[in-house]
């Protein structure tokens, strides 16, 4: 419909249109919000969406398990000043965990303060 609007992800139809904030394929029906492109960089983002930067204060959303500690990381601890990396797997916060120390975390785990 809109030159400006980009093809479906999913099955890559021309025809995609804009529903409040997010973008409709008419053809599979599949919905998405638009993520804009930020001069070629990756774009870490918290577990509900907020974009992350080094030097953030984050709130881990669920207890996670430690090994070598018999408590882990219990939900709503605050890590202060992470940093953000290309970590092993998809770990890509590395943050010093009171109590715990230093490690890395799931930018999926955590939520931006």
């Amino acid at each position: 419909m809109s030159d400006s609007l980009p093809p479906c992800p999913a099955c890559s139809s021309e025809y995609t249109y804009e529903l409040g904030a997010l973008l409709v394929c008419p053809e599979c029906a599949n919905e998405w919000t638009p993520v804009a492109e930020e001069a070629g960089e990756d774009v870490i983002r918290d577990a509900v969406g907020n974009v992350l930067a080094d030097g953030d204060t984050v709130t881990v959303v669920k207890t996670l398990k430690v090994k070598g500690s018999p408590t882990g990381i219990k939900a709503g601890t605050k890590v202060r000043n992470i940093r953000l990396v290309q970590g092993v797997g998809d770990h890509d916060i590395d943050c010093k965990v009171d109590g715990i120390g230093p490690m890395q975390l799931k930018s999926s785990v955590v939520k931006k303060v």
